[in-house]
């Protein structure tokens, strides 16, 4: 199965408000990764940024297994700028409940920095998103704990945000959305979906994730991803919907969907 390579294709996979749920899909080896990257915008975005480069020792090891199966020489920054995908390693060792991070190779953060987040355990990784903790850290850690080297597995998920840069941090939303309005959302939203992938390395044991992001205008979608992302506004999970910022967006985002589907 292949959960596409746009924000397009994306969407429909993606959870569309309510409860929080991993969402995942087993994928084809050859769905895994992007198979046509733009290896020089990889290269400008860790240029422009290379703290999102991270790598404790313990991801040493699987740096290297990963780029090896990938064909490539050196370790886990190699691996990630030679794709579309930023790269992440998790390793638990014997005395630990919970994977932690031990590597990341991230050009296009979503509003995170992986300085902050080296070295912490999944729980703490995910400490801010709402319901995490109630609703899916014990599914992810047994997920995590059963997962066998080969099998893929992948998810995807959405924001809104009014930059088309492919590195995002969010601004306060009283800030960033001011400017939007229902006439002109498709132009001064974007919708920035992840593609996520999970997969163990066979000889180190380490989890691989991966996160392929994809930018769109809200304009570009069509009228079914519009209309769904209307309706999932209105169904966060509380708490959620102010993490991500959306009583500053709804309302041009609910009305921009409403002219396009009375223009249909």
């Amino acid at each position: 199965m292949s959960l596409g390579f746009s924000v397009e294709d994306l969407l429909p996979k993606a959870r569309g408000g309510g409860q929080l749920k991993m969402g995942l899909q087993k994928l084809d080896e050859e769905c895994w990764l992007q198979p046509d990257p733009d290896l020089a915008a990889r290269a400008e975005g860790f240029a422009a940024y290379p703290e999102g480069i991270q790598l404790s020792p313990d991801g040493e090891g699987p740096g290297g297994e990963l780029a090896a199966m990938l064909g490539l020489t050196g370790g886990l920054p190699e691996a990630a700028q030679a794709h579309h995908e930023d790269m992440c390693l998790l390793t638990k060792r014997e005395q630990d409940e919970q994977y932690r991070l031990v590597g990341a190779a991230v050009a296009w953060p979503s509003d995170w920095t992986p300085a902050d987040k080296l070295g912490l355990p999944l729980r703490a990784l995910h400490a801010p998103i709402q319901g995490y903790e109630e609703q899916l850290a014990s599914g992810v850690d047994h997920f995590m704990a059963k997962l066998k080297p080969g099998p893929i597995y992948g998810r995807c998920n959405w924001f809104i945000a009014t930059t088309g840069d492919m590195r995002w941090v969010a601004e306060p939303p009283a800030t960033a959305f001011a400017h939007v309005t229902r006439q002109n959302a498709g132009e001064t939203l974007f919708v920035r979906s992840e593609r996520q992938t999970l997969r163990r390395l066979p000889q180190t044991g380490a989890i691989l994730f991966t996160i392929g992001v994809y930018v769109s205008p809200l304009g570009d979608l069509s009228a079914a991803n519009i209309a769904m992302l209307a309706r999932a506004i209105g169904s966060l999970v509380e708490g959620e919907g102010d993490r991500r910022g959306a009583g500053a967006y709804a309302d041009a985002l609910i009305g921009y969907a409403a002219g396009r589907e009375d223009n249909r």
